[in-house]
């Protein structure tokens, strides 16, 4: 058992060393094939489609020159004016939205000290749907328009930035208040789009780093029993970010958490949060597993924990790179046909990494398929996919 223990470290840390020095390819894959998809649509929002291509390329790449996510997300807002106006970002958490940066706005600062109704209206809509909202001024929160303007072009859209199959911000936009100003949803949602899979590949690279920090820690000392934890794999971007107010009524009410306020010059980007606050379906399948795990001799547990967290880095893999066809296949129920090259390849990885081990019984990758890809409904996997 020690040996092949032994074996998996070092399998472990060539595969943290390879995903660290694939990122830089990664960033340039991602922008590439972003833009080659969406390039008919540039070309049929834009006058002059190759001035747009090029804008946007400028401002997806200060998006993916971010180290941070901080960082990330205010080139997301620069880059946006390239397109509007006026941009917000407000973070959504317990059903709420609350302000957290601006540009454009005459008084952009107060954007931070503003709660967004998304209980109705183009919020609601984008909060809903999960994809782009647009409409009339009319359409949006009454509160904001009387507070910072109506758009002088009477269009207003939201955006939802998305984590995890979550909607962690919504980006308001609209072509501002001086009659020229215009706005390009389309560009827009690329931009925000590319921005989401850039957060997503930032988390996947910090997570390498964490596994292959510990992997060195567990060099220095003996390894001692604990109880399985699922490693958070997404870095909330707002984990500490908290309005200056209490929500007004009309947003849902949520249950009282004490929470101090972040100033804005306080890095935030650094404070992960579980995977149950993204994702409850995953909380609940980890400490299912962590419960199963705790009867476990302690070197069989954490053969069992690094299946899981591989099956987890595998399955994220695939998401990332076929978010259109993901969702197009939950709506049609026919995921895994259109996915089915990207997910037996995976398979095998998996198979031959822990198809031998301990670890087989557990049915990792197949059940993070159904939990991750389909969100624990198997309908929408299809006929074809074998359980």
């Amino acid at each position: 058992m020690s040996e092949r223990n032994q074996i998996e470290k070092v399998v472990e840390r060539v595969v943290s060393k390879v995903l660290e020095s694939h990122v830089p390819r990664l960033r340039d894959e991602l922008v590439q094939r972003v833009l080659q998809e969406l390039q008919p649509q540039l070309a049929a929002s834009s006058g002059a489609p190759g001035a747009s291509f090029n804008d946007l390329l400028t401002a997806i790449s200060g998006v993916h020159a971010g180290t941070t996510q901080r960082e990330i997300l205010r080139a997301l807002l620069e880059g946006a004016t390239r397109y509007c106006g006026r941009a917000a970002l407000f973070v959504v958490k317990a059903g709420a939205a609350t302000g957290w940066q601006a540009r454009g706005f005459a008084d952009s600062d107060s954007i931070k000290d503003f709660s967004l109704d998304v209980t109705s209206g183009l919020g609601a809509q984008a909060l809903r749907d999960r994809t782009r909202a647009s409409g009339n001024a009319s359409k949006m929160d009454a509160r904001f328009i009387e507070r910072f303007g109506k758009p002088a072009a009477d269009q207003a859209h939201v955006l939802p930035l998305m984590l995890k199959d979550k909607v962690a911000a919504l980006v308001y936009a609209d072509g501002g208040v001086d009659a020229e100003g215009q706005a390009d949803p389309t560009a827009l949602e690329v931009l925000v789009v590319a921005t989401s899979a850039w957060l997503e590949v930032v988390s996947l690279r910090k997570q390498s780093q964490r596994e292959g920090t510990a992997e060195s820690a567990e060099k220095m000392e003996a390894p001692t029993p604990v109880a399985a934890q699922s490693a958070p794999s997404v870095m909330d971007p707002f984990a500490a970010h908290a309005p200056k107010h209490a929500l007004h009524s009309e947003a849902p009410a949520a249950a009282p958490v004490a929470r101090a306020h972040v100033p804005e010059e306080t890095p935030v980007e650094d404070t992960p949060v579980t995977e149950a606050a993204m994702s409850a379906a995953a909380g609940a399948s980890s400490g299912a597993a962590g419960d199963a795990l705790s009867n476990m001799p302690a070197d069989e547990a954490e053969v069992h924990r690094k299946a899981q967290r591989f099956a987890k880095l595998l399955v994220d893999e695939i998401k990332l790179y076929n978010q259109a066809k993901v969702t197009e296949g939950r709506k049609k129920k026919d995921l895994y046909d259109r996915l089915k090259e990207d997910i037996e390849k995976s398979r095998s990885t998996f198979q031959k990494r822990y198809g031998n081990t301990v670890a087989a019984s557990g049915n990792y990758f197949q059940n993070e398929v159904v939990r991750s890809l389909a969100e624990d409904d198997l309908s929408i996997m299809g006929a074809n996919f074998r359980r």
